[in-house]
């Protein structure tokens, strides 16, 4: 009988969370096997090279920061180009930048001043006399008035959440950016640009040197998993190849781990339509959303943009906003009242699991950019090893 490999870590998810605290275990000396469900690692930002282009295979990853120590991390592996967020929003006949900034406001309303813009958003607001409002079309209208609301944001939040704005609670909307400077740089952050041949590469030099495998179930793995006098942990892998370890992070679904004993978490899904188009360029720009409610995809997203391609054919992909149900791929927690209560439920249920750390959007069920997550994943690195 051969003898189980005994690893520190069994981590649970090759995505952006796990395959960093994976990296720096092993600087730290300690070996981990990482698992995954899908048949690649990278998660959510796994890039796929089509056609010379880098696909978005799980929708658009644009890195953002304005935290200097997480861009010089990020950029140990791989070389970030200067691209730019600036999407345009179709509304029927009609082209806007986004965020909502002055080429916004002058394309709406025919202006050129900041002080025109302001006069057009206040004179909107104060016709509604909305003093307390009770749902997000009100909240909504209160702090943009009525154009901006109904030509950019109803269609597109209500196909986002699968729901009319006024069924859907006001706090989703607490503000909303408004530049009166024409600007179209979407984020705020100091650093921004897109890794120079894809993501997955990232992740790739991350898990160097580390047992990783791919189409392997956590579930049916812990069917198997067998707790030692030692407080280690044996477990069969899918081709029954034994393994132990001591302790487990796990990335995945926090309500799934402890099978939805108090109820499932709600998330929101994304369904994609990617093709190959024989043109060098579709749509002149690598986002562009669509804010009619009647247009069922909520944007298009030209990939070869992002990293200022210009070869001879493109790849676009329409996503569609979904409800999340079992088997299909959980995207955003749906982080209203109901839920983190719940979650608070299941959070205090992980506290007591001495033997495993929960992490990421999912682990956390928490909506994480890409900078978050991966200073989330240090700060846990740095709890876990007591630095």
């Amino acid at each position: 009988m051969t003898m189980a490999k005994k690893y520190d870590y069994l981590v649970v998810g090759a995505g952006l969370f796990g395959a960093t605290f994976a990296y720096e275990a092993k600087k730290r000396g300690r070996d981990c096997l990482v698992i995954d469900k899908r048949n690649h690692i990278a998660g959510n930002i796994y890039t796929k090279e089509e056609e010379g282009i880098n696909v978005h295979i799980y929708g658009a990853h644009i890195f953002h920061t304005s935290n200097r120590e997480i861009w010089d991390y990020i950029n140990q592996f791989a070389e970030f180009n200067n691209y730019i967020n600036s999407p345009v929003a179709v509304y029927k006949d009609e082209l806007y930048n986004l965020p909502f900034n002055m080429n916004t406001f002058s394309k709406m309303w025919n202006i050129k001043t900041p002080a025109e813009a302001r006069a057009k958003i206040d004179e909107q607001i104060a016709q509604l006399n909305i003093t307390d409002p009770k749902n997000l079309e009100e909240q909504a209208l209160s702090l943009a008035g009525r154009d901006v609301y109904e030509k950019l944001i109803k269609g597109y939040t209500e196909k986002q959440w699968g729901r009319d704005c006024k069924d859907l609670p006001a706090f989703i909307i607490k503000r909303l950016p408004f530049r009166f400077i024409y600007d179209n740089n979407y984020f705020n952050d100091r650093f921004q640009g897109i890794p120079m041949g894809g993501y997955t590469q990232i992740i790739e030099k991350m898990l160097e040197g580390i047992d990783v495998r791919t189409s392997e179930d956590f579930y049916d793995l812990r069917k198997t998993a067998v707790k030692n006098a030692d407080g280690t942990y044996t477990a069969r892998l899918s081709d029954g190849a034994e393994v132990s370890y001591d302790r487990i992070l796990f990335t995945g679904q926090i309500d799934e781990y402890f099978d939805s004993k108090f109820g499932p978490l709600e998330y929101r899904s994304v369904r994609f339509e990617t093709e190959t188009l024989d043109m060098e360029n579709y749509q002149g720009n690598a986002v562009v959303n669509y804010t009619e409610r009647e247009v069922p995809y909520t944007r298009i997203i030209e990939h070869k943009h992002f990293e200022f391609g210009k070869q001879p054919k493109t790849i676009i992909s329409r996503e569609y906003s979904t409800e999340w149900k079992p088997g299909i791929e959980p995207y955003y927690p749906v982080n209203n009242d109901r839920n983190n209560a719940l979650y608070e439920k299941y959070a205090r249920e992980a506290a007591a699991e001495g033997d495993v750390i929960f992490g990421g959007r999912l682990g956390q069920y928490k909506y994480y950019d890409m900078d978050k997550d991966l200073a989330a994943a240090l700060d846990c690195v740095n709890e876990e090893f007591g630095e």
